[in-house]
């Protein structure tokens, strides 16, 4: 089965300039981040306390997702892709692909009660590479790969020399075992999640810097096939995304927020050259998921936002289901994507 982020990436660098092409992906690694509530809350009425789903509801959405074939790639952690491409082969007929998160720094470790997320992110792996291609050990890196040869990589810098260091030297650690072992990455860059003294715009000159410089080092072999970044406005984007064509910006999702939030922040980042966009949080946390990929799906297509979020609520009135919010509390913008936690 061809699938359809390789004839995308393949377009995109064939005609960087004027390929329309844009990758959607969904993210259901949180339980790499966020361990027990990952699921997405059960729908409670009146004052029932939250309760999340268990594990079989959150595999059973993406199974959705995945029989309803809108995204190109489908992000989970080792354990579950384990159980959807291993033992359920549920890609094996799909044009979706199969990504896994190959490591987990300290800065998602979304745990209640813990405060992780405000130190300085340290570099971890919970996963190896064997076991998210094959399941298992392996010395025969030539051996048909049954889980997934994509993963996404983590870094966060907190513009202090020794954290920023370790994340550097565990990154290089990572790109050398990855080609050794013929593993694809697309890396996930945050703003810093700490106090650092810069401001919003000199965030993103930050970003875009650490980026660059970081790869510059990195011929072909070794680097990305996209960057997921959080969207620092258009001055940022536009200055990412035009440095080097073949370089593939993508977006991430962040807080959940409003509807309006999940489609303007696709439909601005587009404008100003990112490519790919990957919503874990967004799509998981909303009333109705397939309809908001569809919907999103739209909007890179070229729907208004606004439309977007009008055709979001008929359609939850069509399937009786109720919204979070009012239509006109839905239209509003709301929502930051600075770290992994916000």
């Amino acid at each position: 089965m061809k699938k359809r982020l390789d004839e995308k990436l393949a377009a995109l660098h064939a005609d960087p300039h004027g390929c329309k092409e844009f990758i959607l992906a969904d993210a259901k690694d949180a339980d790499m981040g966020f361990g027990r509530t990952a699921p997405a809350p059960l729908r409670q009425n009146g004052t029932d306390p939250v309760r999340h789903g268990s594990r079989e509801n959150y595999l059973d959405q993406i199974r959705q997702i995945i029989d309803q074939d809108i995204v190109d790639i489908m992000l989970l952690s080792a354990s579950n892709l384990e159980q959807l491409a291993i033992r359920e082969k549920r890609f094996a007929a799909s044009a979706i692909t199969p990504a896994a998160r190959a490591n987990d720094t300290s800065d998602i470790w979304v745990v209640r009660g813990g405060t992780y997320i405000q130190q300085p992110s340290r570099p971890f792996r919970s996963a190896t590479l064997d076991h998210i291609k094959y399941g298992k050990l392996s010395d025969s890196h030539d051996a048909p790969v049954t889980g997934a040869d994509l993963g996404l990589y983590s870094m966060t810098f907190s513009n202090d020399i020794e954290r920023d260091h370790a994340s550097l030297e565990a990154f290089a650690d990572f790109r050398i075992e990855a080609e050794r072992k013929g593993f694809r990455y697309f890396l996930e860059v945050f703003n810093p999640n700490v106090e650092t003294g810069l401001s919003a715009e000199e965030t993103g000159a930050f970003l875009n810097d650490h980026i660059i410089r970081s790869l510059a080092g990195v011929t072909s072999a070794g680097r990305p096939v996209f960057l997921k970044i959080p969207y620092n406005g258009p001055r940022a984007m536009e200055e990412l995304a035009s440095y080097d064509p073949h370089m593939i910006v993508g977006i991430l999702g962040g807080s959940a927020g409003t509807t309006r939030d999940a489609f303007q922040l696709l439909h601005d980042a587009q404008k100003y050259g990112a490519r790919v966009a990957l919503y874990g949080r967004k799509i998981n946390l909303s009333e109705h998921p397939l309809a908001m990929i569809e919907l999103l799906r739209a909007v890179a297509n070229g729907l208004d936002p606004v439309e977007a979020v009008k055709q979001y609520h008929d359609r939850l009135q069509c399937e009786k289901i109720t919204p979070a919010r009012p239509l006109e509390k839905d239209m509003e913008l709301t929502s930051s994507t600075q770290s992994y936690g916000s």
